[in-house]
């Protein structure tokens, strides 16, 4: 019984290591990635659809994107798009593809961005902490209906911190990557 408490909170703890490397691959680092467009959504018919879904996205150069539309009309729908996102890059058309050049971060970006990267951290190692406080609850209620003692108890908890630990030196690590990868020039 322990057993699964232990492999569905960690399950839980993996998706949340999975979602903060999701959320860094959408953060500028002053490299292009087709990543960066994740999260623009575009008006395709009424329906809010990701640009990746409605155009083909490449990386042609190391600071440029292009972005080439299966259907023409979606040109313009797609530029605006790019420009209400907090992206803040200006798309260049030529009728039939859209470049976005990535230009170089200035210092004061880079600092806020490793902010971000910090903040988005600790909201992972706070998801962790909630997920080891609801694997304790349910150890705790199995020894209240006496389906494991006192000791087995006290145990159970201290491997869930363990384990807890493991994965907070794995956001650690990953933030750290992710904070090199955008304070480097």
């Amino acid at each position: 019984m322990i057993k699964e408490v232990f492999n569905s909170h960690e399950d839980r703890m993996k998706k949340t290591i999975e979602a903060l490397k999701r959320e860094y691959s959408s953060l500028r680092a002053g490299r292009a990635t087709p990543a960066l467009l994740d999260k623009v959504m575009v008006d395709y018919y009424g329906t809010p659809t990701p640009v990746n879904q409605v155009a083909n996205v490449s990386v042609p150069e190391p600071r440029m994107i292009t972005i080439q539309p299966w259907e023409k009309p979606m040109l313009a729908a797609i530029e605006k798009a790019i420009m209400k996102s907090d992206l803040g890059l200006n798309p260049n058309s030529d009728g039939t593809m859209i470049r976005l050049s990535i230009p170089q971060l200035t210092q004061e970006r880079r600092n806020e961005l490793a902010k971000t990267t910090h903040k988005k951290a600790e909201d992972a190692k706070i998801s962790l902490r909630n997920i080891r406080r609801d694997a304790n609850d349910a150890i705790k209620k199995l020894e209240k209906d006496k389906a494991i003692n006192e000791d087995e108890n006290k145990k159970a908890q201290d491997d869930m911190q363990k384990v807890v630990d493991k994965y907070i030196k794995e956001i650690d690590s990953v933030m750290a990557g992710k904070e090199k990868e955008i304070m480097e020039v």
